[in-house]
């Protein structure tokens, strides 16, 4: 599997835990501990089991998503491999600093079908950059449905703004992707010639035969079908997802529109793109509390919620995906010593 150089995660893994202890901090420091806990106390409980269930639903969705991607001539990844590797990556980011599981979900792709490193890194990539165009359409959903103002504000922050903004980064990246995925050989040569002029040549060629396999993990952008079909998956993850929120309003008794669910996913989806702990814990009760209080939830309920469904959310993929590293023979150790040109076949 060629050799393997430790990736150093220790600064962005220390700025993530600084982050997330201010914005814990700001989610709690006038909330009464007892008003939080009488809250969840207070939750009904199989809406509460029904929105775990249905949030731990999404992670087989996007198994489904991701074998579609790496679709290679027709031949698809086997399932059981490709769901052990996403439970594993899913994993790593609740356990692991600097969202050490996308990488750690394409070593385990590697180790367990065969496929490119950087193809199954490249597919990630795609994913990601589709879940923000999907993540954005259906924040437009919500903004309309709530009959939100687009000024309105969110940690200061405008919902217009983040709108536009999750718009044009995200949009920039897919019409690139499109452009090298149809003129591979320009992009190539562009790369080489840039590459050429500030590194040695061994370093170069070892960048462009990365490269090279991050465009196959870019195939499914070539075909219309395929690519409607992705968007399709894509959104059947996040609608489940929204479902799955509005079940933990339901459970907490929050009188708020089922429009509510799809703002809060999409906002709590952009804030833990910031640094923050393994877990993204901070981010997503700051970003709960503040959303819910444009629907005049209390500090406390809207608190309560954010802790209960985060800590019920955390567990069930964090557990299977520590029982799919031990079925496939894998340590917490390989996951951290991984890095995208040492886990690279030859």
């Amino acid at each position: 599997m060629g050799e393997e150089r430790p990736r150093n995660l220790r600064w962005p893994g220390l700025l993530g835990l600084a982050i997330s202890a201010v914005l814990l901090w700001w989610t709690l420091h006038d909330v009464a501990l007892g008003d939080v806990v009488q809250h969840a106390r207070r939750a009904r409980w199989w809406p509460f089991v029904a929105a775990v269930a249905v949030g731990t639903l999404t992670f087989p969705l996007r198994t489904f998503r991701w074998r579609l991607l790496l679709m290679q001539d027709g031949t698809a990844l086997g399932l059981r491999p490709l769901w052990h590797a996403t439970a594993i990556g899913f994993m790593a980011n609740n356990l692991l600093p600097a969202r050490a599981g996308e990488f750690a979900r394409a070593y385990a792709a590697r180790h367990l079908t065969g496929v490119r490193f950087s193809a199954a890194f490249g597919s990630v990539a795609v994913e990601r950059v589709l879940d923000g165009i999907m993540l954005v359409a259906l924040l437009g959903v919500a903004i309309a449905a709530s009959g939100l103002r687009g000024d309105t504000t969110v940690g200061g922050m405008a919902l217009v703004n983040v709108a536009t903004v999750a718009l044009v980064v995200f949009g920039a990246a897919l019409l690139g992707a499109l452009l090298v995925v149809h003129w591979p050989g320009l992009a190539l040569r562009f790369t080489r010639t840039v590459l050429g002029l500030v590194l040695p040549a061994r370093v170069a060629d070892r960048i462009l035969r990365i490269l090279e396999g991050v465009l196959s993990g870019l195939d499914a952008l070539k075909s219309g079908r395929r690519f409607g079909l992705v968007m399709v998956w894509s959104f059947a993850v996040w609608g489940t997802g929204a479902a799955s929120y509005w079940l933990g309003f339901r459970a907490f008794d929050l009188d708020v529109p089922w429009s509510a669910a799809l703002l809060l996913q999409s906002l709590v989806a952009f804030g833990v793109a910031i640094p923050s702990s393994p877990g993204f814990f901070g981010p997503f009760e700051a970003v709960t509390r503040a959303t819910l209080a444009l629907y005049g939830v209390p500090v406390a309920a809207a608190v309560s919620f954010a802790v209960a469904y985060h800590l019920a959310a955390f567990l069930p993929i964090t557990l299977l995906g520590l029982w799919s590293l031990s079925r496939a023979h894998l340590h917490m150790a390989d996951l951290r010593t991984t890095t995208p040109p040492a886990a690279e076949a030859a």
